[in-house]
């Protein structure tokens, strides 16, 4: 069992390596798919959700000479530690490259860091429409209907932005990427769900280089006392899902 294991991992990084060289050469086609040096939105509902499920595709966005904005719905004072949080968000940010000026986070009644509340979608799309259109935005990221995680306060995310895409009320031009959602299974395999990644993305795969992934390893420690990040290491070393 123990050689089966170290088996697959090897293969699991000789098929990173191909790919990763592949990857450079198609960066040209990627930028011209998202839109190269495009102003680029990140919608989160809480402290620490760019570093556990954004930060490959953040870092991967950046290397396509993207300007990053970001915008979170929360303080993440679920468990009273608001402003702790909202500190390590700034941080982290800075090390995936988004200058806090270009950071929002919102911190008022009615977006609470809590799953047992569903937030208002049409407000949640009224708020984030103002945003888009304020800062020129013309690709917003989000969660998809599951929340990755399945936290109500992320899939309202999701249903604002397909709100305001079905009601064409998105300004001509922008564009919109949600994470993929996986099984269990997936989440936890790390590398051993490369292939199924390269296999059944539909959209847009980030892989980190090394240096990224050193990056993503950084927000995940500035994270480390808000909540569990087991996550983002798997995500950062074998890939980022977005469709």
């Amino acid at each position: 069992m123990w050689l089966l294991c170290v088996s697959a991992a090897v293969l699991a990084w000789g098929f990173l390596w191909v790919w990763d060289s592949s990857e450079r050469m198609k960066s040209r086609e990627q930028g011209g798919l998202l839109g190269a040096e495009s102003r680029t939105l990140l919608v989160i509902a809480h402290p620490d959700d760019e570093a556990m499920f954004f930060a490959p595709t953040v870092l991967g966005l950046a290397r396509l000479r993207h300007r990053l904005y970001l915008l979170c719905f929360s303080a993440g004072n679920y468990y009273n530690q608001g402003e702790t949080r909202k500190k390590e968000l700034l941080q982290s940010c800075d090390v995936l490259g988004i200058p806090p000026s270009s950071v929002m986070i919102i911190d008022n009644r009615d977006f609470p860091d809590d799953p047992g509340v569903q937030w208002d979608t049409e407000h949640v799309a009224s708020v984030l429409l103002q945003h888009i259109e304020v800062n020129g935005i013309n690709l917003v990221v989000t969660f998809d209907a599951g929340g990755v995680s399945g936290h109500s306060n992320h899939i309202a995310l999701y249903a604002a932005v397909r709100a305001l895409y079905s009601e064409g009320k998105l300004p001509k031009g922008c564009s919109v990427l949600t994470l993929q959602s996986v099984n269990v299974l997936r989440k936890y395999i790390s590398l051993l769900d490369l292939p199924l990644s390269l296999l059944h993305t539909q959209g847009v795969l980030f892989v980190l280089n090394s240096k990224e992934v050193a990056q993503a390893k950084i927000t995940q420690k500035l994270g480390r006392e808000g909540c569990q990040l087991d996550y983002i290491k798997i995500q950062a070393e074998g890939g980022q899902r977005a469709a």
